[in-house]
């Protein structure tokens, strides 16, 4: 393995002071390499490295802690989303974290989050595994200039000790699993997990804490540009389709889950993919499952043969929440800058499992900020010990657990852009038509292909509407390549009084979660929620 010369901002600066090697920035082939060497993980037969990070394979949210801070606290959302952890707890788990890394073998992986120069957070990440530095190389935009690389100086840095034990009486947490962010000293703390999406989490945390001082809005989104310039915003919770659909032959990629929207445009945050891969075919998602047929790509929680080391994408034995990370230049038309205009279009992406959101609607600016505000999705029976049937799901801003402002400050500044820049805005629901889950059938991913392509080249601009009677949203009369059946949501029930139930059971969760915002919300924002 050979490295990058040391930068000029050495460990020491981050208390680790006699780690037994250190690997600066290796390249892909090198961080596999190593990975193997150490027996992190395994190389499948079609190229990919694949690793395992049970017990932990998805986010830890209650063992999250941002530092109450003098500096910071004030602007901080403290509650369940943003617990607090004492500056005193954080030197001890700071220096009792470094204290574990030293006499280790590290390899650290220097980089940015954003795409935009003028808002580029220099960034650096720690690892104990050889195989975290690789997602960190995927994830974060890679510095190309050998000189500029020594000379780089992290404003934010990350720790991340998988191996390490938090001890709640002694750090002030919830378990043995930390992930602490603190504002005032730039750093991260992560311990106790090995599941990479924390990595990738914490500094989009930091990113949605630092952005909106510069008047940035900072998006749990992906985004594409088609042909002629125009950009599109997606917004989603997990399950819902948000990297599938913005990787579309058709439009070039500009990144598949978090960006900023300036004054200028939108930029992407990362250098890099996190695709969810569970039941994913070469048929209905051809760009992402080549990614997992390459040398290089990370693959997590992906079940595989022992003897022959074949992938099985459908076995969901580890969990069902299997992961592949990879740089965004492994999809093919991806735009190399990370930038576009002003977008066009936003899409809100639903997968409601009660069945009664059309599949397509258009939002008034009104409706667009009720929606945005309430960031609706459904969890699934089985998805969850206990879950019998659907459960709404809202997370403000289609992404609470990483929001650090209160929720009306990212509303605002998503409404003083939509208003600046006028870009239509679409509600797709992803999830079950003709019944709730259980009775009815998925959406069909091509039926949802063909109402986005239909919003996005204009083909709906000049339709008919008409407005749904409970949720006050425009649906159109028809859509190319989609029935019309499908359309209007209660058409599609077999029983139409069954409809009925459902439908004023989740208007009415709707506006049960809405109360949160309406002595903050515009008048108007409350009154484009479903009636009741």
């Amino acid at each position: 393995m050979v490295d990058y010369a040391q930068p000029a901002c050495g460990l020491k600066a981050h208390g680790i002071t006699n780690p037994s090697a250190v690997h600066w920035n290796l390249s892909v082939d090198s961080l596999v390499e190593g990975a193997v060497r150490r027996g992190e993980g395994t190389i499948a037969e079609s190229g990919p490295l694949v690793c395992v990070t049970t017990p932990h394979t998805g986010r830890s949210p209650h063992d999250k802690f941002i530092v109450r801070e003098a500096s910071s606290a004030d602007n901080v959302w403290w509650g369940t989303v943003n617990k607090s952890l004492s500056p005193e707890q954080f030197d001890v788990l700071h220096r009792d974290l470094a204290c574990h890394l030293d006499g280790r073998e590290l390899w650290v992986r220097d980089g940015y989050a954003g795409a935009d120069p003028r808002y580029r957070l220099p960034v650096r990440v720690v690892t104990e595994t050889a195989w975290h530095s690789l997602f960190a190389h995927h994830i974060f935009i890679c510095e190309e200039d050998p000189v500029r690389l020594a000379a780089h100086i992290p404003e934010f840095t990350v720790l991340n000790a998988p191996s390490f034990v938090a001890d709640p009486e002694r750090h002030g947490t919830n378990s043995r699993t930390v992930i602490a962010v603190s504002f005032e000293k730039r750093l991260v703390l992560i311990g106790g997990t090995a599941y990479a999406g924390e990595i990738k989490k914490s500094i989009f945390t930091v990113m949605n804490y630092l952005l909106p001082l510069r008047s940035v809005l900072p998006m749990h989104c992906s985004a594409n540009r088609g042909a002629s310039g125009d950009t599109a915003l997606f917004f989603g919770l997990s399950g819902t389709g948000k990297t599938t659909l913005s990787s579309d032959a058709e439009r070039g990629l500009i990144g598949d889950d978090e960006h900023g929207w300036s004054d200028d445009g939108i930029f992407n945050f990362e250098g890099g993919c996190y695709a969810k891969l569970i039941d994913l075919s070469a048929e209905a998602e051809p760009q992402i499952y080549a990614t997992t047929r390459r040398f290089g790509t990370l693959l997590e929680n992906v079940v595989i043969d022992p003897v022959t080391h074949q992938l099985d994408l459908t076995d969901d034995t580890l969990t069902e929440n299997t992961r592949g990370a990879y740089g965004i230049s492994y999809i093919e038309n991806h735009v190399s800058s990370g930038c576009g205009g002003h977008p066009q279009h936003v899409v809100m992406l639903s997968a409601d499992a009660f069945g009664v959101l059309p599949p397509i609607a258009r939002l008034t600016p009104a409706a667009a900020m009720y929606h945005f505000l309430s960031g609706y999705t459904a969890k699934v029976a089985g998805t969850e010990a206990g879950l019998n049937a659907p459960k709404a799901v809202f997370s403000t801003c289609f992404g609470a657990p990483f929001m650090v402002w209160h929720p009306t400050v990212y509303a605002k500044l998503f409404g003083k852009r939509l208003a600046q820049h006028g870009a239509t805005v679409w509600l797709i629901n992803t999830g079950w038509t003709g019944g709730a889950y259980g009775a009815g059938s998925r959406m069909s991913l091509a039926h949802t292909r063909a109402t986005i392509r239909a919003a996005l080249s204009g083909v709906l601009d000049d339709a008919q509407y008409v407005e749904d009677p409970v949720f006050r949203v425009d649906v159109p009369t028809s859509c190319p390549g989609v029935p019309k059946d499908i359309l209007t949501p209660r058409r599609a029930w077999a029983r139409p009084a069954d409809y009925d139930t459902q439908v004023v059971r989740l208007a009415a969760m709707f506006r049960d979660n809405f109360k949160a915002f309406e002595a903050s919300a515009d008048p108007a924002v409350v009154a484009a929620g479903p009636r009741a």
